[in-house]
């Protein structure tokens, strides 16, 4: 089998993903590229402002304080209108959860998508960078190869002329 088959064979092996490297290698071409143009619909772009809202300091504040009042006003009026279980702001806080948790978890799978495209595409830039390495070190072997010969050649001719030189006296 010649060398172009081997290669051939043997870039058949290989994923798509890393026949594209080895393409992009071979072809000089760069790998990295940004991986978020792509712009966020109206309801990701909700989901994830809801989730950072709900998930800072400032939401749970403005939700104990809330909640704070709710129990204050029923505790000082003569007639609650959520007396003492407070059934009404259980129910409230329970649709609150109920809506809040689904938007949350859109907005962590958006992300969790996102951070799966990220990490493809370290994968695919570090595959070339290590291909890059490797052809460098080549490369520094082969001139460091040709620098043993041009000294060795030296070497010799330095031996020549001292036998030379040696053999005159």
């Amino acid at each position: 089998m010649d060398p172009t088959e081997q290669l051939n064979t043997d870039l058949a092996r290989l994923s798509t993903t890393d026949r594209l490297i080895v393409e992009r290698f071979i072809n000089r071409k760069g790998v990295a590229r940004d991986i978020t143009d792509r712009p966020l619909t109206v309801g990701e772009r909700l989901a994830d402002r809801v989730a950072s809202f709900g998930g800072s300091w400032t939401f749970i504040m403005l939700a104990a304080a809330a909640i704070g009042a709710w129990l204050l006003g029923n505790a000082a009026m003569s007639r609650p209108f959520d007396p003492f279980p407070y059934i009404l702001l259980n129910l409230v806080l329970s649709c609150l959860a109920a809506l809040q948790a689904p938007i949350i978890m859109m907005s962590q799978n958006r992300q969790s998508v996102h951070d799966r495209l990220d990490a493809h595409h370290d994968y695919e830039v570090n595959t070339k960078a290590e291909m890059e390495i490797v052809a460098l070190h080549t490369k520094l072997d082969e001139l460091r190869e040709q620098q043993w010969v041009e000294l060795i050649k030296l070497q010799e001719q330095q031996l020549a002329l001292l036998a030379r030189l040696m053999s005159e006296r």
